[in-house]
């Protein structure tokens, strides 16, 4: 029988003469998930719609750090997928990170509650099912809802990624890699979106195009396009994602006192109205714990796992510099021991080159309702290795906590494709209660180094500064219209003063990375 021919695991059950070669089928996938080494459990290979509890699909762990994709339409299992792996890799001592879109991965903390559902799902794939909840904490971008505050300071977050979230076109991302690379020179430290915007309008004064020349110059539409961006994304809230106490992703390494990996869910319902703020700002953890950790090539067991999810709004409308960055990321983040699973709906909201660098995958059920979701099944179904299923019939009819599974083996060769019935999270599936986790949070040994914000000196105070002293130094400009501080002071001597000073004592230039985010003090 071709593998065309074969039947899918969804078919209707074949007559007992027709039972010999499905039996081997099965033993042939459940061989290529016979690892020796520590592995994740994911659930047991279905074929002809049967579970077999005896066939387990398994990830290793080793190959954890060579990332993933879990995809799959909406309703179909995805999040539960991704509490089942958090709560395994926590329980082998594997830090992981998580963020919460919709508000339904806090249950992790908590033992989950028994039910003939569980019961029934844990008996069909062969799982000792038992309530369990593992050590997690909670954060929240800029203290936005509830958790951690996390934040970044402008200089560290880097031009690419500042682009991203104010929706520049490429050609106003390289005027703000300009601003950025003079600040860095100047010594000129952008902490808040305040400091940027002080920075951008005296590079658009008569004196700082001269000072800007030398690197290629700024437009005053370009820089106006840039203070407007600012504008409306501060007036939107969002000032508050960036500041200080700027945020140590280190935090995310941790390991329980009982050798457990720490849960590290990034709480994100309140602000989930802002997806490119979000993704954006994942793409910049991710990026600050590839500056800070150092090479360890491959481990035996990673040293965090790093879920990302709505992955599909980090790829939209972006550029070809952020394109290129994320990819680089992606490909180099794996020797210092990161693995990094993309989630999203479709293989196809994940550009090729990023795409190509997943070793694991596990796709839930698709739907092929319109033109489109055909073609997007036909594209997700080229992307398997070949396989005795017809995986178009398959994914479209699968049922909820059901995949197609292929990963790499310990050897880095992908499995068999296998139609998989999904173990249940031993966690909390859903939301603890709110109060619950205001609890946690308070109770963090990290509430108090980053719940209140600090607003220290920076580019904007010392132009305040030296706006104070402007009129006594060159009364003229300085009372000439009324205009604002940063307009007083662009013109004055005084401010040449503080350009120099600040070049001499802080002027060295940050070194950027990929993203052209910086390496912080810490």
């Amino acid at each position: 029988m071709s593998p065309d021919a074969r039947p899918s695991p969804g078919a209707a059950a074949a007559p007992e003469a027709a039972e010999a070669p499905e039996a081997a089928e099965v033993t042939e996938i459940a061989a290529g998930y016979a690892f020796q080494g520590p592995a994740l459990d994911l659930g047991a290979v279905l074929w002809e719609g049967r579970c077999h509890p005896g066939a387990q699909v398994r990830i290793p762990l080793a190959m954890l750090n060579r990332h993933g994709l879990v995809a799959g339409a909406t309703g179909t299992g995805k999040t539960k997928t991704l509490q089942l792996v958090a709560e395994q890799l926590a329980a082998q001592g594997v830090p992981v990170f998580l963020a919460d879109v919709k508000g339904d991965v806090s249950g992790v903390s908590a033992p989950g509650e028994p039910g003939e559902k569980v019961a029934a799902r844990a008996s069909e794939v062969g799982q000792e099912w038992a309530p369990r909840g593992f050590t997690s904490e909670f954060y929240a971008l800029g203290g936005i809802g509830t958790g951690i505050p996390v934040r970044a300071t402008v200089t560290s977050f880097g031009p690419l990624l500042m682009a991203k979230v104010l929706q520049l076109n490429q050609t106003q991302e390289q005027s703000l890699g300009l601003i950025f690379h003079y600040a860095d020179q100047k010594g000129l430290e952008l902490v808040d979106l305040k400091d940027l915007r002080a920075v951008v309008t005296f590079l658009t004064s008569p004196e700082g195009k001269a000072e800007l020349k030398a690197i290629g110059g700024l437009s005053t539409a370009t820089a106006g396009v840039i203070l407007r961006a600012l504008t409306t994304f501060e007036a939107q809230g969002m000032g508050d994602f960036f500041g200080e106490p700027e945020f140590d992703t280190s935090e995310f390494l941790r390991v329980a006192g009982d050798g457990q990996g720490l849960v590290s869910v990034l709480e994100l319902p309140a602000v989930q109205d802002k997806p490119a703020l979000f993704s954006t700002f994942l793409m910049w953890l991710l990026a600050d714990l590839y500056h800070d950790l150092p090479e360890v090539g491959d481990l035996d067991r990673p040293k965090l796992v790093f879920f990302f999810d709505e992955a599909h709004l980090l790829f939209s409308g972006a550029s070809k510099a952020f394109l290129e960055s994320i990819t680089q990321t992606v490909r180099l983040i794996r020797s210092k021991g990161v693995g990094v699973f993309f989630v999203t709906q479709t293989p196809k909201d994940v550009p090729a080159d990023v795409l190509a660098q997943l070793g694991n995958r596990v796709q839930h059920a698709l739907r092929a309702f319109t033109p489109e979701d055909q073609k997007a099944l036909k594209a997700t179904v080229r992307t398997f290795p070949t396989s005795a299923y017809d995986l178009e019939e398959t994914l479209t009819g699968m049922g909820t906590g059901e995949a197609v599974v292929t990963v790499l083996s310990e050897k880095g060769a992908p499995t068999p494709v296998a139609a998989t019935r999904l173990r249940a999270p031993q966690s909390l599936m859903g939301p603890v209660p709110a109060a619950d986790l205001e609890r946690a949070v308070r109770g963090s040994q990290l509430y108090s180094r980053y719940a209140e914000a600090v607003d220290r000196h920076s580019a904007y105070e010392r132009l305040q500064e030296e706006a104070a002293k402007a009129p006594a130094a060159e009364p003229p400009k300085a009372a000439k219209g009324g205009g604002s501080v940063v307009d007083q002071v662009v013109g004055s001597g005084m401010f040449k003063s503080l350009l120099r000073s600040v070049g001499t004592q802080l002027g060295r230039e940050i070194s950027r990375s990929v993203f052209g985010t910086a390496r912080r003090r810490r």
